[in-house]
């Protein structure tokens, strides 16, 4: 049973205290991901869900420091 058929989508969350800014969650998911200009992670408006992007699931393996966590909604 995917997201759609629950009713519920999964949860991006950052944690910009955390983020060293390798930018590993923007290469991963270039769609949902950015950096501001301090180099930190940001999530582009919109998409504080997971269900947009098939290559989301991979970002908080990819982060460095697990800055970014992913939760079924």
């Amino acid at each position: 049973m995917d997201a759609t058929e629950t009713g519920s989508a999964p949860r991006i969350t950052v944690d910009r205290d955390r983020c060293i800014g390798a930018g590993q969650c923007v290469l991963a998911a270039p769609e949902v991901f950015t950096q501001d200009d301090d180099g930190l992670v940001d999530l582009l408006p919109g998409h504080e869900d997971a269900a947009g992007d098939a290559h989301v699931r991979d970002v908080p393996m990819a982060c460095p420091v697990q800055a970014v966590t992913i939760s079924d909604g």
